[in-house]
């Protein structure tokens, strides 16, 4: 994020700074790519760093990322599945639901989308073009 926040900035002080626009321009490009270049670098530092600690001997490091994956899945399954049907199961047989609320999600789903690859950067693969086919 600190290389990409940057980048606007820079460009329009390249045309402030360079009057030939042709020359900004080409500036400007190749920012723009030393900073994707960067960010794929880091993207695939972090898949090193994942497979190193998937294969890990200790289930604390290795399950470490399935885990957080599972509380966040369970906490959905209450959400979604468990917690309408007892609403609905105490409504029938009238009894009082006030104590029963469901979680909060929020917090949870970016960890989630953030494990699962979810993020901004599948869009932002297609939406520059070079997002491989499956």
């Amino acid at each position: 994020m600190g290389w990409t926040s940057l980048i606007d900035p820079v460009s329009t002080l390249l045309d402030k700074f360079i009057p030939d626009k042709d020359e900004a321009n080409r500036l400007a490009y190749e920012i723009n790519t030393l900073a994707e270049k960067n960010a794929q670098a880091l993207a695939l530092g972090q898949i090193d760093v994942n497979k190193k600690a998937a294969q890990h001997k200790s289930l604390f490091v290795a399950g470490g990322r399935p885990a957080a994956v599972w509380v966040c899945v369970v906490a959905m399954a209450f959400n979604f599945i468990l917690l309408p049907v007892a609403l609905m199961a105490l409504t029938i047989a009238d009894i009082d639901t006030t104590g029963l609320a469901a979680l909060d999600i929020s917090q949870m789903m970016p960890i989630l989308l953030g494990l699962l690859g979810l993020g901004g950067m599948r869009s932002f693969e297609k939406a520059k073009g070079v997002a491989r086919e499956q």
